[in-house]
């Protein structure tokens, strides 16, 4: 699943492309064909990201002028030159020339301000956007008894992060995934906070998720670029057996609440 730094990437890209254009809406599939013709014609007044969920408004007089969209598992949404739509296109937007493709979303849906303002209220705070208040996730984090792997991976609680970014700030802070919220210090939850926001900040403006200090980059340690379909440098994800590049350990994964976990038994002993 898409972690929040591609959510946000897209939302810039829409804004870049569409912002204050009249588009073309529609829904070659045909799913969103209803939906779609009560915004054909109208402009796009921004798209905005709150973690894993993108809301694209448009200047329209109907009650339900949002799209909000979610990828989940196996969407995509791409940019293309227009041509005839090619496979299952739930949405599609053009201004004649570019179309952004949605397909195979967890769901897309019309709603309205008050849906909106309603969806987002259930999220908790994003690392990426300047408006977010951790200092309330803290209160929670500090008297959980969850382990903080778990912790990083609720969306109620962390909105946009995902499997890789809380194996690999984990791994830079050393800190166990396996350690309760509750046994986290003040200045742990401000050090992962902090790290959260330079590196997803840094995903937004790659695409691409890169972890890896100056030191530990393939030029520098004379390794081979990571191979793997997420791309990107990293320290644990998917790089289970492969030896730690700080201490020469086997990365270890395990299953944790349905999702696989990497980390450095070694490095994040505590």
């Amino acid at each position: 699943m898409p972690e929040g730094h591609v959510i946000h990437h897209l939302a810039g890209k829409m804004n870049s492309f569409y912002a204050g254009k009249t588009l073309r809406v529609t829904s070659p599939q045909g799913r969103f064909a209803a939906e779609a013709a009560r915004l054909d014609g109208h402009a796009l007044s921004h798209a905005e990201a709150f973690g894993k969920h993108l809301f694209v408004e448009f200047d329209a007089d109907d009650p339900a002028h949002i799209i909000y969209i979610h990828l989940g598992l196996i969407g995509t949404l791409q940019f293309e030159p227009e041509t005839t739509p090619r496979g299952q296109v739930r949405l599609r937007l053009s201004d004649g020339e570019l179309a952004a493709d949605l397909r195979g979303p967890q769901w897309c849906r019309l709603i309205t301000e008050d849906e909106r303002d309603a969806a987002v209220a259930k999220l908790g705070a994003d690392p990426i956007r300047s408006d977010s208040d951790p200092a309330p996730i803290w209160q929670k984090v500090k008297r959980s008894t969850r382990s903080i792997g778990s912790l990083l991976m609720d969306q109620k609680l962390f909105a946009g992060v995902g499997n890789i970014y809380r194996a690999e700030t984990l791994f830079r802070l050393g800190i166990s995934p396996f350690r309760a919220g509750r046994k986290l210090q003040r200045n742990e939850f401000d050090s992962i906070w902090a790290d959260l926001v330079g590196l997803m900040a840094e995903g937004v403006a790659a695409a691409r998720i890169d972890t890896v200090r100056p030191e530990h980059t393939p030029e520098a340690m004379g390794r081979e670029p990571r191979q793997d379909d997420h791309g990107g440098e990293v320290y644990t994800y998917r790089r289970t057996g492969q030896p730690c590049f700080i201490c020469g350990t086997p990365i270890a994964e395990q299953v944790m609440e349905g999702r696989n976990l990497f980390w450095c038994p070694e490095c994040q002993a505590k």
